[in-house]
């Protein structure tokens, strides 16, 4: 078990400070990356990349809002627009009624897979060059720790 820091007054890490507004940075622009070259926002993009991660091509409501790290709500009115765009469909369940999927459609499925490359370029440009292979190791193993941090993805590599 790696030593603590002990609580002191109010003084924040500076790491914290530097995760916070790497996060930020890196987040704003992978949004405008997306934004300008598919029209997606980077939450739309998640909701794709998590239809797209089942292997059935949809996820209860309620299963997605929990990937994507949102309310139900919040799905919600993310999946509105991009039903709208003929990207992702409703359907409800045959077994039960009251049961309705959010389902990716061929449409989505053909942007999800241009968005994904320029989401890939954006990783690998802003952050994966700024460290070698070891580096993301440790900094992988570091992280791990944190609440929330568990439960990777499919498409996450080692």
């Amino acid at each position: 078990m790696p030593k603590k820091l002990e609580a002191s007054s109010n003084a924040v890490p500076r790491a914290w400070v530097r995760f916070l507004r790497a996060h930020a940075a890196i987040t704003s622009q992978m949004d405008a990356s997306l934004r300008e070259a598919h029209g997606l926002s980077l939450r739309e993009y998640e909701v794709l990349l998590a239809l797209a991660d089942d292997p059935d091509r949809r996820l209860r409501r309620v299963d997605l809002a929990a990937k994507v790290l949102l309310t139900q709500s919040g799905v919600t009115r993310l999946l509105d627009p991009l039903e709208k765009r003929g990207l992702v469909k409703s359907v409800r369940s045959t077994d039960d009624r009251r049961v309705t999927y959010a389902t990716l459609t061929t449409a989505g499925d053909r942007l999800f897979t241009k968005a994904a490359r320029t989401h890939g370029h954006d990783i690998e440009t802003l952050f994966t060059t700024h460290y070698t292979r070891a580096d993301l190791a440790r900094l992988d193993a570091l992280l791990e720790r944190l609440p929330g941090a568990a439960g990777e993805a499919n498409w996450a590599a080692p």
